[in-house]
C-alpha cells in the first residue's frame, strides 16, 4: 500500500505521485503548478545536496531543483 509523505522525506531513487500542494505555500503553489507539479504527476528523486538542501526531482520531461522547505509543502503518494 502506498504511503502519503512529504516530498522532502523521500530518498534518492524513490518515486511517487503528487497528491497535493499545501495552501500555506502561497505564491510558491502557483509557481509549482505552472511548472507542472499538479496532482497525479509522477516524480522521481534524482539528487540530494550533501546537507539535504536543495533537492533535484525529475518531473515530466525535465529536472527541477527545489529547496527542502518548498518540498515540505508537497505531499506525494510514495511507491
Amino acid at each position: 500500500m502506498a504511503q502519503i509523505k512529504k516530498l522532502s522525506e523521500l530518498k534518492v531513487g524513490e518515486t511517487g505521485n503528487i497528491k497535493s500542494i499545501s495552501s500555506q505555500a502561497g505564491l510558491l503553489k502557483k509557481r509549482l503548478l505552472d511548472m507542472g507539479c499538479v496532482s497525479g504527476t509522477a516524480i522521481v528523486i534524482k539528487k540530494l545536496a550533501p546537507l539535504g538542501d536543495p533537492i533535484e526531482i525529475a518531473i515530466k520531461n525535465y529536472n527541477l531543483t527545489i529547496r527542502k522547505n518548498e518540498a515540505d509543502c508537497i505531499e506525494v503518494e510514495a511507491q
